[in-house]
């Protein structure tokens, strides 16, 4: 085993572990951290791949903006602090259940189903035709959904500024 397999071992490892934590922790800002910390290990993941463009883009959209945006609206609700309520028994069982049985239709089709190895050359694509097919109006391009997402993160960030000032109220 070479020290590239050790480091995907150790950075998958820490991957997991702290998806876990984000999901367990009963602090929502330990939470928050937790999936900071698990996102920058993805795109320790992608670095490892070779897919520095995917990497930057993983820091820059989900580090820095989602996971900031989460950390700003727990700050502005003043909620830092508190714990969150022990799951109730019959919602953990529903939450440990479905998932596990997700993974295991997945895992069944995944042995069960007659995949075909096809070689497809690579094709070489730089900076510059990303940018022009990202931001393309036409069928194919991916402005609109950036607007999507920038109109939902803006009715985010305009609701946590509600529910901050509604408490403030109270």
């Amino acid at each position: 085993m070479n020290a590239e397999a050790i480091l995907f071992y150790v950075l998958s490892a820490g991957i997991l572990t702290l998806g876990a934590l984000c999901v367990f922790s009963r602090s929502i800002f330990r939470s928050a951290v937790f999936l900071l910390l698990c996102l920058i290990g993805i795109a320790g993941l992608y670095i490892m791949m070779e897919i520095n463009f995917v990497a930057a883009l993983q820091i820059m959209i989900y580090v820095g903006g989602i996971v900031v945006l989460i950390i700003f609206s727990i700050f502005l609700t003043h909620n830092t602090g508190s714990k969150l309520p022990l799951p109730i028994p019959r919602r953990m069982f529903w939450a440990l259940f479905l998932p596990f049985t997700g993974f295991m239709l997945v895992l069944w089709v995944l042995l069960h189903h007659p995949f075909r190895s096809e070689t497809i050359s690579p094709k070489i694509l730089d900076i510059h035709e990303i940018g022009h097919q990202l931001f393309n109006l036409n069928e194919y391009g991916y402005i609109y959904p950036f607007e999507i997402v920038s109109v939902l993160l803006l009715a985010a960030l305009i609701g946590s500024i509600v529910i901050a000032q509604s408490n403030k109220k109270k």
